[in-house]
């Protein structure tokens, strides 16, 4: 990762690439969906700039429910029509958002929070939850770091077997 080159976010550019070799070799031949999600959780945390909260929301069947993460403390649940993360869960599209205050009904977890991005975390068919990056900065997340994240999530479902 070069911290030469600034694209227009403002933030260093990311070798996603490397980041998601990384991930898988930190979770290579585990399973468990809560050791692994923790560790993604932290190693996303350390190696991206500009973040303030990473982690994952699991879908109970009827609500989003916080699992591990790395930031401030978070919203326990999230019911699937509120805010960006319940949007993510709803329609299984990727959520990337500019400025979370734009967004009518965001629920600020985080006050320090200005953008968002939340991946759809679907294995088989089945909404298993929500991957979710929050930053203190506006338009924090593009193009390259949806793809990264979604490769990243990839990696994560692909260990549940």
């Amino acid at each position: 990762m070069s911290a030469e080159y600034l694209p227009p976010t403002g933030h260093p550019a990311i070798d996603y690439a490397e980041l998601t070799g990384a991930a898988r070799a930190l979770i290579d031949g585990e399973s468990d969906r809560v050791a692994n999600a923790a560790n993604l959780s932290a190693l996303v945390y350390q190696a991206l700039p500009q973040v303030n909260w990473v982690g994952f929301y699991f879908f109970d069947g009827h609500e989003l429910v916080v699992g591990p993460f790395q930031g401030k403390p978070a919203c326990v649940r999230i019911p699937l029509d509120r805010g960006v993360c319940g949007a993510a869960a709803r329609t299984r599209i990727t959520q990337r958002v500019a400025d979370v205050h734009a967004v009518p009904d965001h629920i600020a977890c985080d006050a320090d929070s200005r953008s968002e991005i939340v991946v759809p975390l679907v294995h088989h068919g089945e909404l298993i939850g929500v991957f979710d990056l929050d930053s203190p900065v506006t338009h924090r997340f593009g193009a390259d770091d949806q793809a990264g994240l979604e490769s990243i999530a990839e990696t994560f479902l692909a260990s549940l077997g």
